[in-house]
């Protein structure tokens, strides 16, 4: 487990650079919904919404690439990270389930993933940083 938590840092980095790609969405708001859902949100609304949303998602994942170096906020920033994936997986598996079998069912596996080794990683810190 030592192994694990001395090397964490690295899944901190691949999947905040992962996150940080819905960016996207700010930028190309239309081409991302289209990309994950297969479908479009039209008019003035969905564009503020969908871009806003890509920013904020793509904070997270600067946040995961900060905590990855910053050992001082480490567990806060994969908590918070955590929480946001968790609630996305949550939304698209009680409201979303049509759009499993596109680009969103892959999102939604590695961010169940991701999810699971940063809650192993809290786990296995918890005595470390309680100390």
């Amino acid at each position: 487990m030592s192994v694990f938590v001395r090397y964490f840092k690295w899944v901190m980095i691949v999947s905040g650079l992962l996150t940080s790609t819905m960016f996207y969405a700010a930028v190309s708001p239309i081409a991302a919904q289209r990309s994950m859902f297969g479908e479009v949100l039209d008019g003035a609304v969905a564009e503020i919404v969908v871009r806003n949303w890509g920013v904020l998602i793509g904070f997270i994942g600067l946040m995961l690439i900060y905590g990855a170096f910053n050992e001082a906020n480490r567990r806060l920033v994969l908590f918070v990270a955590a929480a946001s994936k968790v609630t996305f997986i949550s939304l698209v598996l009680l409201f979303g389930q049509q759009f499993v079998r596109s680009q969103l069912g892959t999102s939604v596996l590695v961010d169940s993933i991701i999810v699971v080794l940063f809650v192993v990683y809290l786990v296995a810190t918890r005595k470390t940083s309680a100390a």
